[in-house]
Formats: C-alpha cells, structure tokens, sequence
C-alpha cells in the first residue's frame, strides 16, 4: 500500500546553489575552470602515457585509467551544475537522476579499488624490484584494470537499485549539487535502514578494505625505503610514492566522509562541501599532483611540446 499510495515524480530539483544567487556567474566561471583544467590535465596524462615509450610501464598504465576515470566522473556532474547555475530551474528528469547517480557512483567505486592496485603496483616495484616484471606483468595489469571497473559498477548497480526502489511520498528538492545517494535517502519516506546498512556492508568492500590495503602496502614500502643505503635511492622512491599517497589522502578522506559515517552526523551544509572536494577539486588536482613531482611526466612532456 505505501509504495502504491506514493507520489510518482518526474524530475528532481537541486537545491546546491539556490542560496547563492548572487554569486552564481562566481560559481560558474570557477566550475568552468575547474572542470576545463580537469580535461586538460587528464588528457594530457592519458596522451603522453600513449605515445611516450619511456611511460609504458604498469604505473602509467594505471594512471592512465585514473586520469579517465577523474574525466568521466566529472563530466556526469560539472556541466549540469553548469547549467543549473545559468538557468532559473535547476530540475533533472527523475530518470536522469537515475542514470546519475549510477555512473557517478561506479566511477566514485571504480577510482577506490583502482588507488589500492596503484599501491600494489608500487609496494612490488619498491619492495621486490627484481621480480616487479614478473609479477606485474602486462596480464595482470589488464586484469586489476578490469577488475576495478566490472566492480565498480557493480557496486553502484545495487546501491541504484535499492534506493530508487525506495518511495519519494511528493518532495521532490534535492539539498546537493547532484543526484547522490545520502541526500536521496533523507529525501525518502520510507524506511532507508537497509540502505544504510548496504553502504556500511559494501563500504567495507570497496572503501576501507582497499583503504587498510593502501595503509598496510605503505607500511612495506617505508620499512623498505628506510633500509635504502643510498640516500638517492630514498628520493627517487619518496618521489614515486608521494604522489599517489596525496592523491590517496584527499580522496579517501573526503569519500568515506560522505558515505561511511553515522547518519545522526549528516548535515547538508558539510555534505555539500567535501562533496566538491572530491567530486571537483581531487580530479582537477591529478594531473598537477603527478606532473609536479614526477620527473618522468615532466621529461614526456617536453619530448611531445618539441615534436610538436
């Protein structure tokens, strides 16, 4: 009866920025310079790791698929935000929401389990430098690259399905930039227990097991750096490493603060501010992150500008 009696809604209305009127054409010209740096930056990984011969390494294969991931995840939300905050009427079609949260939330999945390979990777190069060939090879590259994707959207095809299945009883104002899953749930007037129990379950799944896996690869790797003789060795190391534990940091940090914590500390205010942090500026961070403390992206990036 309740899920007959409910309100069928067509569409959405995002609320993220109807308290900033007057700052919009702000808010739009940063937006659209975040997520225009974004492409820049991650295309420009993507490319140099293709036609560079000196980055086709397992590293750079991976960071290939995370600067893909960072374009596509920012693509599902940036330009309707964009558009939101040129139009009077920020709606999405009840579908649209759908569609989404479901890519947003595969690729926000797929880019946890890819940071955990991306450890392993350099947890093998660092600690068992001699075997790093054989045991990374180009097989095993393809199928963590894969098995991070497949899981990804599997994860997010269940989250999906549960909450839409949940009833919206006529409130349709999303207090978000976007379609999410913790502001969908407050929206709901139905019993959102067991989605909030599916994101505890998975989360151990797909966020803090990878999470314990990066902390406990780290813990190799700096017990490995500090027996290096040679202080050189160390830098070179720290270098590789340091990159991708930033990287890490920032978006572990923001993501299991919005999905993994108690739902009597939620509060929209706070909730839409790490959101930007991991949905808009950890993406447009990448390319800056890798290429300022890389030597080796720096060198493939003058070798493309001169054949250019």
């Amino acid at each position: 009866m309740e899920r007959r009696n409910q309100t069928v809604l067509k569409e959405f209305i995002i609320l993220g920025f109807s308290s900033l009127q007057e700052m919009r054409l702000s808010l739009f010209s940063g937006f659209l310079f975040t997520y225009l740096f974004t492409l820049f930056g991650n295309t420009c990984i993507i490319v140099l790791a293709l036609v560079d011969q000196r980055l086709h390494t397992p590293m750079y294969f991976f960071l290939g698929n995370l600067s893909f991931l960072d374009i596509c995840y920012t693509t599902t939300t940036i330009p309707q935000m964009l558009v939101h905050l040129l139009s009077e009427r920020s709606n999405i079609s009840y579908t649209g929401g759908v569609l989404q949260l479901y890519f947003f939330f595969s690729f926000v999945g797929t880019e946890c389990l890819l940071l955990v390979v991306m450890a392993f990777d350099r947890c093998v190069a660092i600690c068992n430098p001699l075997r790093y060939t054989l045991i990374v090879n180009k097989s095993i590259c393809l199928q963590l690259a894969a098995a991070s994707w497949v899981n990804g959207f599997l994860n997010s095809a269940i989250h999906t399905v549960f909450t839409f299945w949940l009833p919206f009883c006529g409130d349709n104002r999303i207090d978000y930039f976007y379609c999410d899953i913790p502001p969908l749930l407050e929206l709901s007037c139905g019993d959102t227990s067991l989605n909030k129990l599916l994101l505890l379950c998975i989360g151990l799944f797909i966020a803090w097991t990878p999470f314990a896996c990066i902390l406990l690869s780290y813990t190799y790797i700096i017990s490995t750096i500090l027996k290096m003789p040679s202080s050189k060795g160390k830098r070179k190391a720290y270098s590789t490493c340091s990159s991708h534990l930033t990287l890490v940091l920032l978006y572990y940090g923001s993501s299991i603060f919005s999905y993994l914590r108690p739902s009597s500390s939620y509060s929209p205010g706070s909730a839409r501010l790490i959101s930007v942090l991991y949905s808009v500026l950890t993406p447009m961070l990448n390319p800056i992150i890798y290429t300022m403390r890389n030597k080796d992206v720096k060198e493939a990036l003058k070798y493309v500008i001169h054949r250019i």
